[in-house]
């Protein structure tokens, strides 16, 4: 795939601005608060229809403004796409491609995939297990068009389910079919969900054991565990002996939206089953961004290997909290075959420039 011009129009704090990218490398460089993170936010949206830092579409119109327009011109091998979406205040979002308009927004997810890596990733590993959730139904998604759809049915039969659960509780009285109906459902959508996180898990975990080797110089081993409730019991045995707890917490309490993954770290010099820690509480700041940096570049790779092209990488802050040899090697990855079109950002031209020194034609600098 290849971006090669984007027009934003009252998108965030860009009243107007056009940007022609480089095929390989682009280097968004400003000081703080100028944008860059915006920008790159705008690509991320062009090709997953939402923003990757404002769940709320209307956030991100321009502060007094009643819309926001964003076109992007990309080529995905060598047929051209003219992508455009429109959002007036108060209204729903418009999705146009080649001047078609696309009824269905979940349809556009996956046909240009996109990985992003920011420092808001950190809730990835700090933050709920619904950060993990969602890390790992983006992966899917962008490949497996039926599990997006499950998923939002999942997800609506489960509000349904909560909403009947807390009438239940209400009235003191139980509709017992009514339930089973949404049991059938919400059992035949999570167990599809659960098996495809198996394998996706599975598929990642060698992946990404591989790129933290290279980010770390093999300083430190990293591991992780998907958790899910499902993998101890049957979805079916696990509703039915929780249905009065749920009436009493007046919603499902058990099923794939519990699921979890847990991260660990252990030295490589001590072997020893209780040196595994979890790096959330013992990781440095380095290894944690090592740990991102990693996980999601076995993400792309998951892409890569599901597609006939290569994802987009995007990538805001590149160098915070990582240290020079880990920088490097950071750079030479990205540079590598493996990678397709990369956008990142940084406050520093200079630095920017030393780090990418020996790749001249590989990259360019874009000013914002």
């Amino acid at each position: 795939m290849f971006l090669s011009k984007i027009t934003l129009l009252n998108f965030k704090n860009h009243e107007s601005r056009s940007v022609e990218f480089h095929k390989k490398i682009n280097c968004l460089i400003g000081n703080n608060g100028v944008g860059k993170t915006n920008l790159l936010d705008a690509i991320y949206y062009l090709c997953l229809t939402k923003s990757y830092f404002n769940s709320t579409d209307q956030q991100n119109i321009l502060f007094g403004k009643d819309f926001f327009r964003l076109e992007g011109k990309l080529s995905r091998n060598k047929e051209p796409f003219d992508i455009v979406y429109k959002l007036a205040a108060n209204k729903r979002k418009e999705l146009i491609i080649n001047d078609s308009p696309v009824p269905k927004l979940s349809d556009h997810v996956g046909n240009f995939p996109a990985i992003i890596i920011s420092p808001d990733d950190s809730q990835l590993i700090l933050g709920s297990s619904e950060e993990r959730r969602r890390f790992l139904d983006n992966t899917i998604s962008q490949v497996n068009h039926e599990y997006l759809d499950r998923l939002i049915a999942y997800n609506k039969v489960l509000a349904q389910r909560n909403a009947a659960l807390k009438r239940f509780a209400e009235t003191r009285q139980v509709d017992k079919p009514l339930i089973e109906t949404y049991d059938q459902q919400i059992i035949g959508l999570g167990n599809h969900i659960y098996e495809a996180r198996k394998v996706v898990i599975d598929k990642l975990y060698p992946i990404f054991q591989q790129f933290y080797k290279q980010l770390s110089f093999e300083r430190e081993a990293v591991s992780f565990t998907y958790n899910s409730q499902l993998n101890d019991k049957p979805f079916n045995e696990l509703l039915k002996r929780n249905f009065d707890r749920d009436i009493m917490l007046q919603r499902t309490d058990v099923g794939i939206h519990k699921d979890d993954i847990e991260f660990f770290l252990t030295p490589v010099s001590n072997e020893r089953p209780e040196a595994l820690v979890k790096i959330k509480r013992f990781g440095s700041q380095g290894q944690q961004k090592s740990f991102i940096i990693s996980i999601k570049f076995a993400q792309y790779d998951f892409i890569c290997r599901n597609k006939d092209f290569k994802p987009f990488l995007l990538i805001d802050d590149i160098f915070d909290k990582l240290d020079n040899d880990r920088s490097q090697k950071l750079v030479e990855l990205i540079a590598g075959e493996e990678f397709g079109q990369v956008f990142l950002t940084d406050t520093d031209d200079a630095h920017i420039r030393e780090v990418l020194r020996g790749k001249e034609g590989e990259f360019e600098v874009v000013r914002v």
